[in-house]
């Protein structure tokens, strides 16, 4: 990319069509030209991962699961570039993976929920393991690519809107999931994430408890305002784009705590479980430890753990036996509120690999 680039510049320069007379090109417009190209190659290769990513699920838990991918829509976005424009207002369209159980007979199964996570990430085989035991359980998993996710070009990228319309996007999958799959069972719906996906776990049960029977929460971004502190800014970046929030904390405060889960605490109403790690190195620890108080300081009944174990921000998303100690504890919360046809399944290595049926 970088040798492609300065090929073009030198082109412009040694151009006798490209006097310094006749284009001029100062120092900043070959560094935004730079930029720009290095944006469009950016999301190119995001592309191509995507899609063969998407092939990989096929190979990685085919054998015990039919998978899909529907494209539905969510709300309209947050802010229009050209509010009076033509299309302005419209629905905001997203693919969203679709995993059912191979077996259990006809009978209905209960649905999860599972956002991805990172600011701009998408869900990605690193879930594959997990997917493969909630599929050995008899649970349908909806996994949508809300919002802001990579690997559907830039537009989709800057409608990105953390904290606030993706809770809707994850929400309309849920819909969808309950309305049209046949062996949905809309008295048993969870949610659960990670990071990113666990601030999102967090604000659909606040926002929406008459839709989710339980949520769990992994290592969730609680607390917006404190991490551009933690992370500054070149984080903060990610935000106050233009096409995001646009301001920062300290230009709009309220914005921020809108879309942080430890300022909605007191609307929580349904069951909820929370982990965290004192060594993760990307959600810190004070920060769930924020959240935690807060949800105490409202006299609420939840559950969390505070797992002293390597693996820091992946701690129970790896594959190794302390992770599969703490997914033990995810799905016997899960399984009480959702009851899924298959609890007691043995975690680790197997034949068929991770989680076989």
């Amino acid at each position: 990319m970088r040798r492609f680039s300065v090929f073009i510049v030198a082109l412009l320069l040694i151009s006798p069509f490209a006097s310094a007379a006749q284009i001029p090109i100062s120092d900043s417009e070959v560094i935004t030209a730079l930029d720009g190209h290095h944006e469009t190659l950016r999301h190119q290769m995001d592309s191509l991962g995507k899609k063969v990513d998407d092939l990989l699920w096929f190979q990685r838990v085919g054998d015990i699961a039919t998978v899909d991918k529907v494209r539905i829509y969510g709300p309209p976005r947050w802010k229009e570039e050209k509010p009076d424009g033509i299309g302005a207002g419209n629905p905001v369209k997203f693919y969203c993976y679709v995993f059912t159980p191979k077996g259990f007979g006809d009978q209905s199964l209960p649905l999860l929920v599972l956002p991805h996570g990172g600011v701009h990430a998408d869900f990605t085989t690193y879930y594959a393991h997990i997917v493969r035991e909630l599929m050995a359980q008899g649970y349908i998993v909806v996994a949508p690519e809300y919002r802001g996710s990579t690997g559907y070009g830039k537009s989709f990228y800057e409608a990105i809107d953390y904290g606030g319309r993706e809770v809707g996007d994850c929400l309309a999958a849920r819909d969808w999931a309950v309305e049209n799959h046949p062996r949905v069972d809309s008295g048993r719906v969870g949610i659960l994430g990670w990071s990113h996906g666990g601030l999102i776990a967090l604000m659909s049960l606040f926002d929406h408890p008459e839709s989710y029977a339980c949520a769990f929460a992994g290592v969730p971004v609680s607390d917006l305002v404190m991490r551009m502190g933690v992370w500054g800014p070149e984080y903060q970046a990610y935000y106050d784009a233009p096409y995001h929030i646009g301001q920062t904390p300290e230009e709009n405060l309220e914005e921020y705590k809108r879309r942080s889960p430890v300022w909605n605490v007191k609307k929580l109403k349904k069951p909820l479980r929370i982990h965290t790690n004192p060594h993760d190195e990307d959600v810190t620890f004070i920060e769930v430890e924020h959240l935690i108080q807060a949800l105490k300081a409202e006299e609420k009944d939840f559950e969390y753990r505070i797992f002293d174990v390597p693996g820091g921000h992946s701690f129970d998303r790896l594959d190794t036996p302390e992770a599969w100690d703490a997914r033990k504890m995810i799905y016997e919360f899960l399984g009480r509120y959702l009851k899924p046809p298959q609890s007691n399944i043995p975690l680790g290595i197997s034949e068929g690999g991770i989680a076989a049926p």
